[in-house]
């Protein structure tokens, strides 16, 4: 069996949740403290093995298609200033992985990007995970995809989790057989599924391992609502006639891509890093027991800097 040592991260969508932020910074290169978003998919796909990783990028995201190249003039002056530590850190993004950037030009749909990858990816199996969608876990989950797919003997195993039933139509709710404990064959995965449209609390989340035959189930695929090509439905598709699996994953995911998601995963970052851990610690307890109204804290926080800082 092949193993997995490529791994795609679609990175196209606008994040528009996130504006005006997102009008001249990709939502993928939001900050988790000092390391965007999508430095942690991509660490987290390495952890798995893989050796090489596609960014599929979009117009409008030179920020985020910069972050894997050299800066000559910046790496220079650092060097002089004889900053290696911030060097390193300056160089982290090009030191990675081997990175190959694509480009989605239109907005054709998630499945549509993941296919912008077919060239790069050739016939290999690969992880695919979502650009601003992280986890916290040990091994990663990346690595728990693969090893799941190892144990299987092969096959497409997409990364699922729990929800209470009521919050499914959030989600991809998944349809299957249960394998497992925690492995289930999927027969299909519906979007945003309608309550009652689909029995359980099985969800599709963060992303998958892929046979290589995905690409051409994408390929094949009509555009769906929206006229946009959809992964879910080429999966569904490849479900048809080939193994896909369903694997429930151990860890916690943080949704980057909407406003409450990404708080909470910069608070986790935080307080994984023991740097950062032994003031921030206490400092929240203080916070989360003040009686400090809402309103006024954030009226506190909305005040304009005084006159001798605004320049600094």
């Amino acid at each position: 069996m092949t193993q997995v040592r490529v791994a795609v991260v679609p990175c196209g969508g606008l994040g528009t949740r996130f504006l005006p932020f997102t009008k001249s910074v990709p939502k993928e290169m939001l900050p988790l403290v000092d390391t965007p978003v999508v430095d942690a998919v991509i660490a987290e796909v390495v952890e798995a093995g893989v050796k090489e990783v596609v960014v599929v990028s979009a117009p409008g995201k030179a920020a985020l298609d910069a972050y894997f190249r050299p800066n000559p003039s910046l790496e220079a002056r650092l060097l002089a200033e004889g900053r290696h530590a911030d060097l390193a850190r300056a160089r982290r993004g090009e030191e990675l992985a081997q990175v190959t950037i694509v480009h989605q030009d239109r907005p054709l749909g998630n499945g549509d990007a993941v296919l912008r990858a077919r060239e790069v990816v050739g016939r290999r199996p690969f992880l695919m995970v979502w650009g601003d969608d992280l986890t916290m876990a040990r091994p990663s989950v990346a690595a728990q995809l693969v090893a799941a797919r190892e144990r299987l003997g092969g096959g497409s195993v997409a990364a699922a989790m729990r929800v209470p039933p009521e919050e499914l139509q959030r989600y991809g709710g998944i349809e299957g057989e249960a394998v497992d404990e925690r492995t289930w064959r999927v027969r299909r995965i519906v979007e945003k599924p309608a309550r009652d449209e689909v029995a359980g609390d099985l969800a599709s989340v963060h992303g998958y391992v892929f046979e290589p035959e995905i690409f051409d189930a994408l390929a094949e695929q009509h555009p769906g609502r929206g006229g946009e090509i959809w992964l879910t439905d080429a999966v569904n598709e490849l479900a048809r006639h080939a193994v896909v699996h369903a694997y429930v994953f151990e860890g916690e995911r943080y949704d980057a891509g909407d406003r409450v998601g990404y708080v909470r995963a910069v608070v986790a970052a935080a307080l994984a890093r023991p740097d950062l851990a032994r003031e921030l610690r206490p400092w929240l307890r203080d916070l989360l027991g003040s009686e400090m109204p809402a309103a006024a804290a954030a009226e506190a926080l909305a005040r304009p800097a005084p006159a001798d800082a605004s320049n600094r």
